[in-house]
């Protein structure tokens, strides 16, 4: 065996840090911030909640009770009632099952699209790189919400269409993180020996690569996914997202800001409902980092 080939394979085989050690100091750095664990509790209630919704809200979101029309928050209807006389609480509890949909699978669709391309275009850079590059930097020239908006009126108001418009607009931050990451891991020395012994690229890509970025990115999809969230009820509430009478929490505020000086309670819950889920996301994603990247200040 050849000096470099020897070299490669003990770098290859070399001991690694303990994951539990690890895990150990990130867990600890997490818990010198409690606000990231109560965020982390709270997205946890939530998609506990939006799993749940059929055993949780036992009232139909969409029955309609005319001697309830604009009731104020009572024990038959903690939350109140809307203008059609349904259940706040229901509408609230169904709503977040859409907003979780809209926000996890649409950044999940832009991993899916835009983590392959960066990839593709950080490993094998020159004109590829050039191509893909350029195209995403076209893509980003257009805000995302307005992209957004675009794409939803030409696919046609749904959750289906919202989500894959969320996704889309999304793609661009991902293919530029992704292209980073793989840029910097290709200076690191287990690459070069994965190379030295003659490892395919798709190999170094899927096995070396990858599983060294899939943290950071992990990290980014957390942070994102508030955004999809809030975009979807954007979208929602001018009409061009879930459509009236399904529960989204964006159409609930649209009819909601009808009735601001006669039924605040309305517009209270779906709104504190958004600010909840979203902020709790992003410090969720805070302790996350810390968990994943232990690293001492």
């Amino acid at each position: 065996m050849s000096p470099d080939a020897a070299t490669a394979e003990a770098l290859l085989r070399a001991p690694v840090a303990e994951p539990a050690g690890r895990l150990r100091r990130g867990w600890r750095r997490v818990l010198r911030r409690p606000a990231s664990a109560v965020g982390g509790v709270i997205v946890l209630f939530f998609a506990s909640m939006a799993l749940g919704a059929p055993w949780i809200a036992t009232t139909d979101p969409l029955h309609t009770d005319w001697a309830k029309v604009r009731k104020a928050p009572t024990w038959a209807n903690p939350l109140g009632t809307d203008d059609l006389g349904r259940d706040n609480l229901s509408r609230v509890v169904w709503g977040s099952r859409i907003s979780m949909q809209a926000g996890v699978f649409s950044i999940l669709l832009a991993i899916s699209v835009g983590v392959p391309l960066g990839l593709v275009a950080g490993y094998y850079r020159g004109p590829l790189d050039q191509v893909i590059m350029r195209l995403t930097d076209a893509w980003l020239a257009f805000p995302f919400l307005i992209l957004a908006i675009g794409l939803v009126t030409i696919l046609g108001p749904s959750l289906t269409n919202v989500t894959v418009a969320i996704g889309l607009g999304a793609t661009p931050t991902y293919v530029r993180l992704t292209r980073g990451l793989v840029l910097s891991t290709q200076a690191e020395d287990y690459v070069h020996a994965a190379w030295a012994l003659g490892a395919r690229d798709l190999r170094v890509m899927t096995r070396h690569i990858l599983p060294n970025i899939f943290s950071a990115l992990l990290v980014q999809a957390t942070v994102a996914i508030p955004t999809a969230i809030i975009a979807e009820a954007v979208l929602s509430f001018l009409g061009l997202g879930v459509q009236p009478p399904s529960p989204s929490w964006g159409t609930m505020l649209n009819t909601a800001q009808q009735f601001l000086e006669t039924a605040p309670w309305m517009a209270w819950w779906p709104g504190l409902a958004i600010f909840s889920l979203t902020l709790s996301f992003n410090l969720a994603g805070d302790g996350l980092r810390d968990l994943l990247d232990p690293k001492d200040y």
